[in-house]
Formats: C-alpha cells, structure tokens, sequence
C-alpha cells in the first residue's frame, strides 16, 4: 500500500497552481472570436483530498516545486517520469498532513489579528525561516481577510523568490472576490503590472467572477474583453459565466450566441447561467424557450436552485399559465428547496394575474402564517384580483390589513377598492374610499369615475351618475369604450321597462 503524494492535504499547492497560472506548456493563443475548446470534466475541477492505494507519477519538475526536499530520480535515457512513494504509515505522510494543518492554523490566527503590520508579520514570523513559495500559497488561499492579505502578500514577496508570482497574487485576488470587492481586486491587478507581473487566464477569471458576484455585469464584460489584448484566449469556464454577464448587461445576442455555442462545444454552465437564460428568453416573452432551457439544464445534470425556480415562475406567471406555475413550484419543493419571499411573490403574482382566486388567496395567507410583509404592488394585486371576480368581503380584509401592515396605498390601491364595492352599490364605502384617495394626494382617474358610475347606477342615483360624468369631461377625460358601455349598462339598469324606448 502506498501513499500518494498527490491526494495528500500538503498537495493543495499542486491544484492552486493549476486553477490560479497557465500551464507553463500553453500553446499561443489563439484567435479570440474563432477559439474552439475542449470540454473540460466536472471531475477534472473537483479538488478532493483522498488517500488512494493506487499510486500516481509526478514529473521530475512538478515533485521539486511541490517538494523542495524530495528527492527524485533522473532519467534521462528513458521516456518514464519521475516516482515519488511514501508509505501512508510512515512519519513523512504524517509530517505533510501536519504540516499543511499548521498552515490553515496559521491563516486563522492571521484572519482573527489586528489589521496591521506588526501584527500581520508578528503571526507569520512565528512560522520560521524555513518558508517555501507552497506555504504562501496554501496560507493566503485560506485568509477571509482582504486587508491581511494584502500585508502578508508584504510579507512574503519579502521573504521569497517566487517561481510564478502570478500565483501568489492570484490567490490574493480570490481573498478580494470572497469579499466581493472588485475595487481592491482591480487595485491588486494594477499592482501586478507596475511590478511586471503578467497576468494569465485566472486571473482574469477571477475579476469577472469577482464582478459578477459584486452584481456588476458591465465590469464582468470589460474584464473579459481585455482578455485578447494581453495575448491570451479564455477557456471554456470563462466563457460560459460571459453568458450570464453578458445576459445581465443587456447584451442579449451576444448572450444567447455564446449559448448556442456552448450547446455545440459541450460547455459546462452553472445554475446561475441557466437562471439568466431562463429570464433572457422570459423578457423576450418566449416562454416556451425558458421551458426548453429549464428542461436542457436539468438533462445536462445541473441541478436548479432556488433562483432558478423563482425566475421560471416568474415567467410562466407573466405567460399567464398557472398550471405551469404550480408545476414548476411542486418539482422545486420535491427537490428539497424551501419558498423565499421571492417564490410567494411570483406565485402570487401568477395566480392574481390569471385570476385563479382561490390560489392566490391560499399563498397570500401563507405568507401571512411565516411572517412575510407584503409590498404595495402584492396588495394591488390581489385587491385588483378581487374586484374582478367579486371577492367583496377578502379585498376588505385584505385592505384592512394593509393598513395595519402600514404599507401606504397608491392610485391604483384606491381604484380597486372603489371597484370592489360599485360591485355590490356600496355607494357610502365607494365616496369615503374616493374622499380618502384626494386626502392622498391622487386624482381620480377614467378607471375610478367608471367605476363610480358603475356604484351609482346600481344603487339608483342617476343624478349622481351625471354628475360623475360632467366631472370627468371638466377634467379633460376622454370617454373610452369602457366607459360607454358602463353609461349604457346604468342607462338599462335605470331607465324604466329596462330602457326600453317602447
């Protein structure tokens, strides 16, 4: 049984090197607009540490820079790389996991001093003399801190001759896009030029997630299109999350070009891509292309989550399909995921748009029953939902507690209420609900005096209907087909025989 080098904690150092630098074997770029890549495997980007019985070659190159002290051996006759054994049960296997525990012990201790450089430089020289360009590496890769690790980047760039210093600076980049602070990310890539320090694909891959994490689109694109003029092309990664910026800035073409582009190439695309797809095609109002790219995303293995839910019921709410909505809601609830205020948003907005009352009165009490304030717009809706299918006494209550959420009614709160009672000829409720919308600062619009007209026909006030009427034409209302046909509907209701002229 032996111990792979390669799956100990210690060989952190290894894979940072290969997601933060380019191979130092890289090809030239090629052209940026005509690159085609090749799919890269989800398991050639799961880091793992593991202890496996079968053992793996390191090159000669590789073992010295991970293991300044390993001794390798040469072969300069032979095509076969160098080996590197250690028995999982001897001292060196447990001296390496040790090690490299120290080391995240050390970037804690880092992460919990005063930022300062002092103490900054007090807890790493406490490490020793004996430093090596891994150390840095795994230390600042594990820092939360960007200020410490700006110091300790100080630090060690004191300390040290770095092989690739593009890696050390790149790790510290990762520390700012934790944060999410694409100002000190930037400030940090200006540093590494004045210091001649050439910046490679991760690094560039990091500003644009650092961007897009900050919700800064524009600035992922920019990053991205500096790409070519530093001599490189981006991978197959950088390219998928463009998608999602360049869906965010508002480029839709360039969006859904590279979508197609990565359906062809084979491209792996997160969640939060598929969530942006999905609302790129909902704008559009193409809703059986969210559909399709809903469905493509769960047949590529990549599980939505809960941005992704909220965004299709959006869109199938606004598609004005609520057989849809309860559907989708249904799979994301068997996939484990818990409704936010997001999701009772969009399923009550669907089910209120569609008039699917019941519905929309079912998720509206459930909010209520987790403690969910409802905004003015989600009162509106269901207020406007009653009106329209007569649900006289729920607009009351739902009014009622509107007011005691102490949410402020607008133009189109009061509106739906005067709606709601000209239902019944509430005439009183109907005139204070008007008094309190001029206390409020707003006009009656074509809607309310409709409405008003509607009241008073059915109550019988026919001089009231006039003077309604007269009001509307002296404030500059022009009578809409609505309108007229509410005159004719109160003309009917009032006149007698039924306005019959016979």
């Amino acid at each position: 049984m032996t111990y792979n080098l390669c799956s100990s904690s210690y060989s952190l150092y290894q894979r940072l090197c290969n997601s933060c630098s380019s191979s130092a074997d890289a090809k030239p770029p090629r052209n940026f607009n005509s690159l085609k890549l090749n799919c890269v495997s989800p398991q050639s980007r799961t880091a793992s540490l593991q202890i496996t019985h079968c053992s793996i070659q390191e090159a000669t190159r590789n073992a010295n820079l991970e293991y300044p002290d390993a001794k390798t051996a040469s072969s300069s006759s032979s095509s076969k790389s160098s080996y590197i054994w250690v028995n999982p049960n001897s001292p060196r296997a447990s001296q390496l996991d040790s090690r490299y525990a120290s080391l995240v012990k050390s970037a804690e201790a880092l992460d919990s001093c005063n930022v300062n450089k002092d103490d900054v430089f007090g807890v790493l020289n406490g490490l020793g003399d004996d430093l090596f360009e891994q150390d840095a590496v795994v230390i600042v890769n594990n820092l939360s801190n960007p200020e410490i690790a700006l110091i300790a980047l100080g630090y060690f760039r004191e300390k040290l001759n770095f092989n690739k210093e593009v890696i050390i600076y790149n790790v510290t980049m990762k520390v700012f896009r934790k944060s999410r602070d694409l100002s000190g990310a930037e400030r940090l890539f200006d540093e590494m030029l004045e210091r001649g320090v050439k910046p490679d694909n991760a690094t560039f891959s990091t500003l644009i997630t650092c961007a897009r994490l900050s919700n800064l689109p524009d600035k992922a694109v920019e990053w991205f299109e500096k790409i070519p003029s530093f001599g490189l092309s981006p991978d197959d990664v950088t390219y998928s999350t463009m998608i999602d910026a360049y869906g965010r800035a508002g480029n839709v073409e360039m969006a859904l070009s590279l979508y197609d582009r990565a359906r062809t190439e084979k491209w792996r695309l997160d969640a939060a891509t598929f969530s942006t797809l999905i609302k790129i095609y909902g704008m559009s109002r193409n809703f059986d292309g969210c559909l399709n790219v809903f469905e493509e995303m769960k047949a590529l293995g990549t599980k939505p989550n809960l941005v992704t839910y909220n965004t299709l019921l959006d869109a199938m709410g606004r598609a004005k399909r609520p057989w849809q909505v309860k559907k989708i809601y249904r799979d994301m609830i068997n996939d484990g995921l818990s409704p936010s205020f997001v999701t009772f948003a969009a399923l009550l907005r669907a089910y209120g748009r569609a008039r699917y009352g019941e519905d929309a009165l079912k998720v509206y009490r459930e909010m209520k029953e987790n403690g969910l304030e409802l905004n003015v717009i989600l009162y509106n809706t269901l207020l406007s939902m009653s009106a329209d299918l007569g649900y006289i006494d729920e607009a009351v209550e739902i009014y009622e507690d509107m007011k005691s959420s102490g949410t402020k009614a607008d133009s189109w709160t009061f509106s739906s209420l005067i709606t709601v009672y000209s239902c019944r000829g509430q005439v009183s409720e109907a005139e204070n609900t008007l008094n309190d919308m001029l206390e409020a600062g707003f006009e009656p619009n074509i809607f309310v005096l409709t409405s008003l007209i509607q009241c008073y026909g059915r109550a019988q006030l026919t001089s009231e209907v006039v003077t309604t009427f007269n009001r509307a034409i002296e404030s500059g209302i022009i009578p809409d087909d609505r309108l007229c046909g509410c005159l004719l509907n109160v003309m009917k209701m009032t006149w007698p025989n039924g306005g019959s002229c016979a």
